[in-house]
């Protein structure tokens, strides 16, 4: 499955995430739904202000298989 979202964090509120006091994050894709995947794949695209952009989330039997940035 693919799954269409974006996001827009400062670098100060995904600091929980990236410390791992919060495990997953939990987003809205474009079509409403309601996916939850762990954080720590978030981090390769964490700036100094934080993370922005649309992102494609791929995976298969309900297992994590990829995270790519589509667009800032």
């Amino acid at each position: 499955m693919e799954y269409f979202f974006s996001i827009k964090m400062s670098s100060n509120d995904f600091l929980p995430y990236y410390q791992g006091k919060i495990q997953n994050i939990v987003v809205t894709t474009i079509h409403g739904k309601t996916v939850q995947f762990p954080a720590m794949h978030l981090r390769k695209f964490l700036t100094s202000t934080g993370i922005s952009g649309f992102f494609c989330l791929k995976t298969q039997n309900n297992k994590f298989l990829s995270l790519d940035k589509l667009q800032h």
